[in-house]
């Protein structure tokens, strides 16, 4: 994984690092209207998963509107956004932002996403900038965890990696 930085700033992930190749850890997460979901709840389908720190801020708000325009074009994909935001408050961005391609989902209640994809950012309890590729199986097929957590994650390399998983 490396060194990750926020604003420069050396961050600790906690968790443990995803590699691709592993078996894809089950999570739970809220939906914006507060039910659980789990990644199983997704099985069958190629999951582009996107750990951001918040939508509310320019980068992950960028981010999430890119994936939400890709998400459209892509077959057999379901693309999520996951960030420790209230479900609340990533409800009523998706509304603002005309979002509906995409899964919104919040960690915030027990950080489970961010500890076993190694994403939770020990002082801030946000989390790390990351994008995986789940396959229909539930295996990595790919991963980036984004050296400065403010910088926008490789979009072309993530879409590809998602258009080529089965």
């Amino acid at each position: 994984m490396g060194k990750v930085t926020f604003n420069e700033d050396p961050v600790t992930l906690l968790g443990n690092e995803i590699s691709a190749g592993d078996k894809a850890p089950d999570f739970t997460v809220l939906t914006n209207d507060l039910q659980e979901v789990s990644l199983s709840d997704y099985k069958g389908k190629i999951k582009l998963i996107a750990a951001v720190p918040s939508v509310d801020t320019g980068v992950c708000s960028d981010e999430t509107k890119r994936f939400n325009e890709e998400a459209d074009k892509l077959d057999n994909v379901q693309v999520l956004t996951i960030s420790m935001d209230l479900p609340f408050a990533q409800g009523r961005w998706c509304a603002a932002n005309g979002v509906k391609n995409l899964d919104t989902l919040s960690d915030h209640r027990n950080a489970d996403f961010g500890e076993k994809y190694g994403v939770l950012i020990k002082e801030l309890r946000l989390l790390a900038r990351a994008v995986f590729v789940v396959d229909s199986n539930d295996n990595v097929t790919y991963v980036e965890y984004v050296d400065e957590v403010t910088t926008h994650p490789d979009y072309d390399r993530a879409l590809e990696a998602a258009q080529k998983a089965e």
